[in-house]
């Protein structure tokens, strides 16, 4: 039962650095707690679970820097960095998600797979997900091919649930009590003991229903009229 190293390369002046060592800390939490509190053969939580913790940890930072910002364009950033990874994390891996589910579906229907066929099937999910107002490279529809998730069938998904659980988790904790920290600290305790959708629900957050993912949502949209009334006084 060893420590849990984090290895990441870190500069205590770059911000970015710090929401990346409180991401892998919360990985590290998560398998400190599920190591000391369950037999071996439930060590370990599942992929579903994954990203839960960590992406946990970046919401709680995000909050104790927004709270302690002292100037506009720090503010700004703060936001815009919230912003970016929900797009990031959420819209985007879904719509990888899709792309995958389609290329599966393509290979079943024995239709080919090839770079033609692969960059059109990607253009259509750009033009669908980004709509006519954002421009787009000619070589975007090539991002498809060089997801390397793409090659370990259907993982890419859990990113979306991850952020999303993670969201409505740290919501429901920096709004509660006693009570939600301690239905939290359970979860990481949990390990592989039970199925992941059970976990959550036990922590508060019931991922078979929309809920969740319109949490995640509503935040995304509170944050860009945040950023939107915080830019003319910026720029």
């Amino acid at each position: 039962m060893g420590d849990p190293y984090i290895m990441m390369n870190y500069k205590d002046d770059v911000l970015n650095d710090v929401f990346t060592l409180t991401h892998e800390a919360g990985h590290s939490m998560h398998s400190w707690h599920s190591v000391r509190n369950n037999p071996f053969q439930h060590y370990n939580y599942t992929i579903f679970v994954a990203e839960v913790a960590s992406t946990f940890n970046e919401q709680l930072l995000a909050k104790y820097f927004m709270d302690r910002a002292d100037n506009d364009p720090f503010r700004a950033y703060l936001i815009n960095k919230q912003i970016d990874d929900i797009i990031a994390t959420i819209y985007r891996q879904t719509m990888f998600a899709e792309y995958e589910k389609i290329t599966h579906e393509m290979a079943e229907n024995n239709r080919p797979l090839t770079i033609d066929s692969l960059r059109e099937e990607y253009q259509k999910l750009l033009d669908r997900y980004f709509g006519p107002d954002v421009a787009l490279d000619e070589t975007s529809n090539l991002e498809g091919l060089r997801i390397p998730h793409f090659y370990h069938a259907f993982y890419v998904y859990k990113y979306a649930t991850g952020l999303s659980a993670a969201i409505a988790l740290s919501e429901r904790v920096l709004k509660g009590g006693e009570q939600e920290v301690d239905q939290y600290l359970k979860f990481l305790k949990s390990g592989g003991s039970k199925f992941p959708l059970e976990q959550l629900r036990d922590a508060g957050v019931d991922m078979t229903t929309p809920e969740p993912v319109n949490t995640a949502l509503e935040k995304f949209s509170s944050l860009v009229d945040q950023l939107e009334n915080l830019l003319p006084h910026v720029l």
